[in-house]
C-alpha cells in the first residue's frame, strides 16, 4: 500500500511553502555556505554523532535537493521571508527501513544557533505536518532525536506529539556512543486534527 498520496504532486514544480515569517523551498547554490557554517558548528551538532565538514555538508544539501526534485517535498531549505536569509532546513522525509519502527515519514529540522530560540522550528514544523496531513494524506508522522536533545523534544511536545513508550538504539550511530539511544514521538492525523482551530 502506498504511504502518502502523490495525487497534488508536480515533481517537475517542487512545493514550495510559507508561513507568516518563513519560506520553505527547494535548495539554491546560495545555501551551501551557510548550511556548510551551521553543519561545522559543534553546538548545533552536539546531537549528532560528528560535525561535517564542507564536502559532506555540500553532499547533504545535494542529497536533500534531489529528494525534493524527485517527490516534490523532503527537507526543504528555510529563509526568512524578510531578508531572504537561510537560516536551516525543516521538512518531511521517509525515514530507512533498518530503523526499529520500520519506514515511516519522519519531522525534522535543524537550524543555525542564531536563529534558535525564535520559534521558527516550531513554526515551519507545524506548516510541513500540515502538509503531510492535507496534501499527503499520511497517517502518522514520526519524530525522534537522542535522549539528550532536550530543545528537539521540546519542539516535538510544542507540535502535539507524544513520546513511544519504549526508546531505542539507532542503528546510524556506533555502538556505546553516548548518542546512540533515541527516543520516538508520534502524531496520528486523528489527534493533529483535533488540534486544529
Amino acid at each position: 500500500m502506498e504511504k502518502y498520496s502523490t495525487n497534488a504532486i508536480n515533481a517537475d514544480a517542487p512545493v514550495m511553502l510559507a508561513t507568516e515569517r518563513l519560506l520553505l523551498r527547494q535548495w539554491q547554490r546560495r545555501d551551501l555556505g551557510p548550511f556548510a557554517d551551521m553543519n561545522a558548528d559543534p553546538e548545533v551538532m552536539r546531537h549528532f554523532p560528528a560535525p561535517l565538514d564542507t564536502q559532506q555538508s555540500n553532499d547533504l544539501a545535494a542529497r536533500l535537493c534531489q529528494l525534493i526534485a524527485r517527490d516534490g517535498w523532503g527537507f526543504w531549505a528555510v529563509e526568512t521571508r524578510s531578508h531572504a536569509e537561510f537560516i536551516g532546513f525543516v521538512g518531511l522525509r521517509e525515514t530507512k527501513p533498518d530503523m526499529p519502527f520500520g519506514s515511516c515519514i519522519e519531522i525534522g529540522w535543524r537550524l543555525a544557533q542564531a536563529h534558535w530560540g525564535k520559534g521558527y522550528a516550531t513554526e515551519a514544523a507545524r506548516r510541513a505536518l500540515s502538509f503531510g496531513f492535507e496534501v499527503l494524506a499520511l497517517e502518522e508522522i514520526v519524530s525522534f532525536t537522542a535522549l539528550p536533545n532536550l530543545r528537539s523534544q521540546a519542539v516535538m511536545q510544542k507540535l502535539g506529539m507524544h513520546r513511544a513508550p519504549d526508546d531505542f538504539d539507532h542503528p546510524a550511530v556506533p555502538q556505546g556512543h553516548a548518542l546512540r539511544r533515541h527516543c520516538l514521538y508520534r502524531l496520528a492525523r486523528g489527534a493533529w486534527q483535533e488540534q486544529q482551530p
